[in-house]
C-alpha cells in the first residue's frame, strides 16, 4: 500500500474489523510489538531512504490499549489538584506506550471546558485556565520528561485541541466556538502557551470547530500568528482525525481534498491523521500551483525532527517481553489506587461517613457492580467494582435498582435507554432488598454510552440536552430516601450532574467521576474511613440547565438574578469536604504595595483542627478592583494540596509575579495596570479571606 514508506501510523494496538474492543479484544502487548517491528523492518530495510515510522496511540488517562493500566478519567485526575500525581500517572502511561514501540501519544486534552452538556468534558481538566495549565504541564512532563531527545520510556505528548473546543455552541461536539479574541486570549490560549513554554510540548492538534467562520485546520492566524508567532512553538501540528477532510465534508469551505490539503498546509498543519487521505493529494496540489515545494519540505522537516528526537533512527524496534513485564505491574496498579483515592470528592456529609458498626449494607444502583472507565479506554487486565470491594469488607445485600442503558457503550453507535417499566420493577425489588439493611450506598450517575464524544451527527452522538440524572434514577433515589435509612450517594459519571433534590436529601454525597481500574477499592476505603477524601471540584456544578453557562470566573454583570430561582451553583468551583476540619488564615503579603512588574509573596497558614489526618487544597484567587476592560470577579492564581496530621499547621507560600496581574487591554496588549487588587485565599472559590494589594506605576 505504501511502497515509498509512510510517515506515521495510527494506533497499532487497534485491530481492524473487530469493532468494539469491549466486545472483541484488540491486540495485546506481544501482538502490537510484532506488528510494529514488522512495519519498522520493512520501512528501514526495504524502502529507498530507510526512514522509520512514527507511531501514535491514545493515552488520555492511561494507555488506551488491551491490558494497560487505566487510571481515573482526566476530569477525575483534575479533582486531585495535585500536579505531582499527574506527572507520576503519565510517567507510567508513557512507559507502557513506549514499551510497545510507540513514540507519540495524542494527549493531554488542555481544552478549558465551560459547558457540561458537552460529552467530552470528561476528557478535560476543568473550567479554569490556570488549573488546566498547571495540570497539563504536569502531564506532559510525565510523558516526555524534562529533556530532549526523549529518554527511555518517554513519548511525545500532543496538545489537544486548539482551540475553543470546550465551549461549543449548544454544548454539542464540533459546534462553532462563538468566542471573542479576548476570551480566547484570557481563557483558551493560556494552557497551550504554558505547555509550550514550561513543558516544551512539540505536538499540537487543531480543534474540529470553527472560530468566527474559520475552521481551526484552516486557521492561519491561529496556527501561525498565535501558535508559532506569539507562543514560539517550533514543533509539529498534527491534524485531528479527518480534520483536513472535514474542510470539505463538514465545513464546506473547500471543494475537494486537493484544495483542503493545500489550505491546511498553508495554515500550518504538518501531518494528516489518521491515514493521510487529504495529504495524499499534495502532489496534485503542487502540480496545480496551490502549494510550494518549500511548504512541503517544511512540514517534512518538522516530522523528521520528531523521529530524530525520538531516537527512532538508532532503535526503531520494541521488545515484547519487556512490554509485557512493565504493563500493569504492581507499581502501576498501586498508583492507580492512589490516584482513585486522591481524586474522590466529598460533597456532603451529615456525619454518616465514615461508615461504622454497619451490620448489613445495601449496595444499590446501576453503577455498583459495573466498572466504567470512561472515554478513550480499553480493557485493562484488572478492575474492581465498588460492589466487589464492599462485599469484601461487610455483609452486603444488593440490587441493580435501575438500568441506565440496555444497549450501547462509548464505542458503539447505537444507544438504547433502559425500558421504563422494567426499571420500575427493578426499583420495587431494590426497595425490598434495602428494607432490611442498616444503611444504603446508592451508586448512580451516568455511563460512557450517554455522555461521550459525539463524533458523527448522524451515527454517533454523545452530548446531552439536559444535565440531570436519566433512566428513572431519580425515582430510585426517592424510593431509597423514603425508607428512612441513612443513604450515601456515590456518583460515577463523566460530566457534572444537576441533582439538587438528591443532594438535598442524601446524608452524604461522593463524586468519584470514572475512578479507573482500582476505583472500587478506593471508594470502599473512603466509605469506611481508611482513607480521608481530599479532592476538589475542577469545575462548577450548576443547579439547572437554565443557569448555563456557569463558571466561577464570571464577569461582573453575569448571573444578576432570575425570577423564581437562584443564581447560586449547586456546588462551587474548588469545593470539597473532608472527614476532618481545617482553618485557613488570612493572606499575609510580603509588602502592601508593589510596582507594576514586580512580584509579591503571599503566605497562608493552614491548620488541621480536626481529629484525623487529611488533605486540604489551599487556593489563592485575585481580583482586579478597577480595570480598563472588564475582568472576572475572581481568578485562580495559585493552589497547593497539603497533608496535615491532627493539630498540625503549615505555612503555604505563593509568589504572584507580573503575569498574575496582567490583562489584555483595549488595544489587545498585555499590560499591568496600576490599582488595587484583592488577594483572596480559602478552601474553595467561595469561602475566602481577603486582603488588598496596591500596584503602583
Amino acid at each position: 500500500m505504501f511502497p515509498a514508506g509512510i510517515g506515521q501510523i495510527a494506533r497499532p494496538s487497534d485491530l481492524r474489523g473487530t469493532g468494539d474492543p469491549l466486545e472483541h479484544p484488540y491486540r495485546d502487548a506481544k501482538q502490537t510489538v510484532a506488528l510494529v517491528n514488522a512495519i519498522q523492518h520493512y520501512a528501514v530495510k526495504q524502502t529507498r531512504l530507510g526512514i522509520p515510522v512514527l507511531f501514535h496511540e491514545e493515552g488520555l488517562h492511561g494507555y488506551a490499549a488491551r491490558d494497560a493500566t487505566s487510571f481515573p478519567q482526566a476530569l477525575a485526575l483534575a479533582s486531585s489538584w495535585d500536579p505531582e500525581l499527574l506527572t507520576r500517572v503519565f510517567t507510567i502511561a508513557g512507559r507502557e506506550i513506549r514499551a510497545r514501540g510507540v513514540q507519540m501519544v495524542l494527549a493531554p486534552v488542555v481544552d478549558v471546558a465551560r459547558d457540561p452538556r458537552w460529552g467530552r468534558i470528561e476528557e478535560t481538566y476543568g473550567e479554569d485556565p490556570y488549573l488546566v495549565s498547571r495540570l497539563g504541564v504536569a502531564a506532559i512532563r510525565g510523558f516526555q520528561g524534562d529533556a530532549l531527545p526523549l529518554g527511555p520510556g518517554k513519548v511525545f505528548a500532543t496538545l489537544k485541541h486548539m482551540t475553543g473546543h470546550g465551549q461549543p455552541e449548544g454544548g454539542t461536539n464540533v459546534g462553532p466556538a462563538s468566542i471573542s479574541e479576548r476570551t480566547l486570549r484570557e481563557i483558551f490560549f493560556p494552557p497551550f502557551a504554558a505547555a509550550i513554554h514550561s513543558a516544551h510540548a512539540l505536538n499540537v492538534m487543531p480543534s474540529y470547530n470553527e472560530i468566527d467562520g474559520i475552521p481551526s485546520h484552516a486557521n492561519y492566524w491561529l496556527l501561525h500568528d498565535i501558535l508559532r508567532g506569539e507562543m514560539g512553538f517550533t514543533g509539529a501540528v498534527v491534524s485531528d482525525y479527518e480534520g483536513i477532510e472535514q474542510l470539505v465534508t463538514l465545513h464546506h469551505v473547500e471543494p475537494d481534498f486537493v484544495h483542503a490539503a493545500a489550505r491546511a498546509l498553508h495554515a500550518g498543519v504538518d501531518s494528516d491523521l489518521p491515514d493521510g487521505a487529504a495529504y495524499a493529494k499534495l502532489p496534485e496540489a503542487l502540480a496545480q500551483g496551490l502549494v510550494t515545494q518549500e511548504q512541503i519540505d517544511t512540514a517534512v522537516r518538522r516530522m523528521l525532527r520528531m523521529k530524530f528526537l525520538a531516537g527512532l533512527f538508532e532503535n526503531p524496534y520494541a521488545d515484547a517481553r519487556a512490554a509485557q513485564a512493565i504493563t500493569n505491574n504492581a507499581q502501576a496498579r498501586e498508583l492507580a489506587l492512589e490516584a482513585a483515592r486522591k481524586t474522590t470528592i466529598l460533597l456532603k456529609n451529615d456525619g454518616v461517613l465514615p461508615l461504622h458498626n454497619v451490620k448489613t449494607l445495601a449496595v444499590i444502583g446501576p453503577n455498583a457492580a459495573k466498572v466504567d472507565l470512561g472515554g478513550y479506554s480499553n480493557v485493562p487486565a484488572h478492575t474492581v467494582s465498588i460492589l466487589e470491594a464492599l462485599q469484601a469488607r461487610a455483609k452486603v445485600v444488593t440490587a441493580e435498582g435501575v438500568r441506565i442503558t440496555d444497549e450501547g457503550d462509548w464505542y458503539s453507535d447505537d444507544v438504547k435507554l433502559a425500558d421504563r417499566d422494567a426499571n420500575l420493577a427493578r426499583i420495587k425489588t431494590a426497595v425490598e432488598v434495602a428494607r432490611g439493611a442498616d444503611e444504603i450506598v446508592l451508586v448512580i450517575g451516568s455511563n460512557s454510552a450517554v455522555s461521550r464524544e459525539g463524533w458523527d451527527k448522524a451515527t454517533h452522538l454523545g452530548d446531552r440536552a439536559d444535565i440531570g440524572l436519566i433512566a428513572q434514577q431519580n425515582e430510585l433515589a426517592q424510593a431509597m430516601f423514603a425508607l428512612g435509612k441513612p443513604v450515601v450517594v456515590v456518583l460515577i459519571n463523566g460530566a457534572p450532574l444537576s441533582i439538587p433534590e438528591v443532594a438535598d436529601e442524601a446524608n452524604a454525597l461522593l463524586e468519584a467521576w470514572y475512578p479507573g481500574q482500582e476505583g472500587g477499592t478506593a471508594l470502599a476505603e473512603i466509605l469506611f474511613g481508611d482513607v480521608n477524601p481530599g479532592g476538589k471540584l475542577p469545575l462548577t456544578v450548576a443547579r439547572s440547565l437554565g443557569q448555563l453557562p456557569m463558571y466561577y470566573n464570571q464577569k461582573p454583570t453575569a448571573h444578576r438574578g432570575y425570577l423564581f430561582d437562584t443564581t447560586q451553583p449547586l456546588f462551587p468551583f474548588g469545593f470539597g469536604l473532608s472527614y476532618t476540619s481545617f482553618e485557613i488564615g488570612a493572606p499575609q503579603l510580603s509588602a502592601p504595595r508593589i510596582r507594576a512588574g514586580d512580584s509579591v509573596e503571599v503566605a497562608v497558614n493552614v491548620k488541621n483542627t480536626g481529629k484525623v489526618a487529611g488533605d486540604e487544597v489551599v487556593q489563592l484567587y485575585l481580583h482586579d478592583v478597577v480595570s480598563s476592560v472588564t475582568r472576572p470577579i475572581k481568578e485562580l492564581k495559585g493552589f497547593r494540596r497539603v497533608t496535615l496530621a491532627p493539630g498540625e499547621s503549615k505555612t503555604v507560600r505563593f509568589t504572584l509575579d507580573r503575569e498574575a496581574f496582567a490583562l489584555w487591554n483595549q488595544d489587545m496588549k498585555r499590560v499591568v495596570e496600576p490599582g488595587a487588587f484583592e488577594v483572596m485565599v480559602g478552601p474553595n472559590s467561595v469561602d475566602l479571606k481577603t486582603t488588598t494589594l496596591d500596584v503602583t506605576s
